[in-house]
């Protein structure tokens, strides 16, 4: 497979691995309510949970493709989109102070430096 397809694969699967478990994590804080259990609830966060590992799995094939072997590096893609995601689906994310939304990119983006440079 060219390089190219397997770099657009890996982006395009690990932002709807991180989606799907942003959606998970969204429905899974829905699952008890007033101490009972939500079934349609649990249903939902347990699809979005389903769909993004599934979608990270395959995303985990193309990294490999290219030499993407080491796991702290292969989640951290994961990682900052599924932590966006559940904020952005929490609908709370738009209404953080710019300067709490700058502070959020900046401790992912120091997460990834710190996951790079220590050759995670």
């Amino acid at each position: 497979m060219p390089l190219a397809l397997n770099w657009l694969l890996i982006i395009v699967l690990t932002l709807l691995s991180g989606l799907g478990d942003a959606y998970g994590f969204a429905h899974a804080a829905l699952v008890w309510q007033q101490g009972r259990l939500v079934g349609g609830e649990l249903a939902r966060s347990a699809a979005g949970f389903a769909a993004g590992i599934g979608l990270y799995w395959l995303a985990l094939r193309n990294m490999t493709a290219v030499g993407i072997v080491a796991p702290e590096v292969q989640t951290i893609a994961w990682f900052g989109v599924t932590l966006i995601g559940v904020a952005v689906l929490s609908g709370r994310f738009l209404a953080w102070p710019a300067l709490d939304r700058a502070v959020a990119v900046a401790v992912l983006a120091g997460i990834g430096w710190l996951l790079v440079r220590t050759g995670g």
